[in-house]
């Protein structure tokens, strides 16, 4: 099995870990704070990861570039407002609903991949991508009676915009990543990965602190109480950014994001098992199509 389909998986369930313990959050910090913990609990374990890769394992530091500078202001400020969405998309449907929707990403990070970066699928994978991306859709309309009227509701009302938004956005975010690493005249993909995020995550943490100091300097307070538990989703969310970073530095970003759909598996579980959140049979069949789509993009990759 290749190393990014491994690593990817990895990533998908520390992702769904962290959105978990967010959701929690979202109950004792207001929308900002919540987003901010996976950065500012996460900036010191990036910094960390990149340490021990030069000092245990004698990777040297990459040389620095604008370009580089460019492609991470714009991943990281793109990931901070999909974030934001994507914890306020919680608010307004259950978690397993709320991720769904932003899980359009890959027919996103496809597009952007194909015009930032000339990036190229298969048939065969656009096909499977496809198949995934349907499956997500017959989750964010389960919960209703089957009509058109509710079906032009599900795919264009108000939480499917903020959910399509966030996914797009995190579309962008992926590929500005993936461009950013690229651009890194590094030892190896995981030392790239690695600078790349120990510096979006530090950028991200400056500007979130600037942010709340200017809109709500009271939220810091908040953050900074609920150290307990925002610190463990600041571990998760580094943990599971450095594997989306080494897997999308070894891989284009639609095919991983694609992968990444086995997320929603994860989510169903946590919303079954921890938030008492039941699934209908629609849904289930919805996670068995994302599960063939996945299935069929590593038959065809």
């Amino acid at each position: 099995m290749e190393a990014w389909i491994v690593i990817t998986i990895c990533a998908a369930f520390l992702q769904n870990l962290r959105s978990a313990l967010q959701k929690h959050l979202r109950s004792a910090l207001g929308t900002t704070g919540a987003s901010f913990v996976r950065f500012g609990y996460g900036f010191p374990i990036a910094i960390a990861y990149v340490t021990a890769l030069h000092h245990f394992a004698g990777y040297p530091f990459p040389d620095l570039s604008v370009s580089f500078a460019v492609w991470s202001v714009i991943g990281g400020l793109a990931q901070i407002f999909a974030t934001i969405l994507l914890v306020y998309l919680f608010s307004l449907r259950n978690f397993a609903v709320g991720t769904a929707y932003s899980k359009t990403e890959p027919v996103q990070a496809a597009i952007f991949g194909l015009l930032l970066l000339g990036e190229r699928l298969t048939p065969g994978a656009i096909g499977a991508i496809v198949v995934g991306v349907v499956g997500v859709m017959m989750i964010s309309v389960a919960r209703m009676p089957l009509s058109w009227r509710n079906l032009l509701v599900a795919l264009t009302g108000r939480t499917a915009l903020i959910g399509i938004a966030s996914g797009a956005i995190f579309g962008i975010s992926a590929v500005a990543y993936r461009s950013a690493a690229l651009s890194l005249d590094g030892p190896n993909p995981v030392m790239q990965a690695a600078v790349t995020l120990a510096c979006v995550t530090t950028f991200q943490t400056v500007f979130m602190l600037g942010w709340m100091l200017l809109k709500d300097p009271s939220e810091i307070g908040r953050v900074i109480r609920s150290w307990r538990s925002s610190s463990i989703v600041g571990l998760a969310g580094v943990t599971g950014s450095a594997c989306w970073f080494t897997a999308m530095a070894l891989q284009q970003v639609a095919y991983v994001r694609a992968l990444g759909q086995i997320e929603l598996l994860f989510t169903f579980a946590s919303s079954y098992f921890v938030f008492r959140e039941r699934i209908n049979r629609m849904e289930a069949a919805g996670c068995t199509l994302i599960v063939t789509g996945i299935l069929l993009l590593l038959m065809w990759k």
